[in-house]
């Protein structure tokens, strides 16, 4: 269930768009991440990341629908991850912290290997960030939107299982 709250707006998007385009799927989308919210508010805790998912596509949606340039939708997950990659090199050099550690607080692991950590989704995060602008830049919208729900949830997907065969090494067993 909890996988379905947090992709709830993408789906939302991804099936919109395919019906009614890409005006249609952004509003879709940022009333989906206020219904989001407001579902998590009731029966969940809600995190920094959604409260910054929100705002993000507020922004980036909104002046998507005002200026009716899809542009500024596809900047959008592009600036929530280099988001996350500041928050996560912020919480390094400024406040001496893996802020991972937090988000995965159910994980004992070492010092040196929540650094490792948090370094390497630091530059995962910037990568993404990187190769959406590129789609965005050199294909169409259809290849996009494509890109943005399926190649992004693959990549991550890859990304994530690297970390668990990584973090497993050093998880102590009980």
């Amino acid at each position: 269930m909890s996988l379905l709250v947090d992709y709830f707006p993408l789906i939302l998007f991804f099936g919109t768009y395919k019906f009614y385009g890409i005006f249609a799927a952004t509003a879709v989308a940022i009333g989906a991440s206020i219904v989001q919210l407001v579902y998590m508010r009731l029966f969940k805790k809600i995190g920094v990341i959604h409260w910054l998912s929100l705002a993000i596509i507020v922004i980036f949606g909104g002046a998507t629908l005002i200026s009716r340039d899809p542009a500024f939708i596809q900047w959008k997950p592009s600036v929530l991850y280099l988001a996350f990659a500041a928050l996560l090199v912020g919480g390094k050099l400024f406040w001496k912290r893996d802020l991972l550690k937090y988000v995965m607080k159910d994980i004992e692991l070492p010092a040196h290997v929540w650094t490792k950590l948090t370094w390497a989704w630091s530059i995962f995060f910037i990568f993404l960030a990187a190769l959406n602008r590129y789609v965005a830049n050199h294909y169409s919208m259809d290849t996009w939107v494509n890109f943005k729900v399926w190649g992004t949830l693959a990549i991550l997907l890859v990304f994530a299982v690297g970390q668990g065969v990584f973090i497993a090494r050093y998880l102590k067993e009980s």
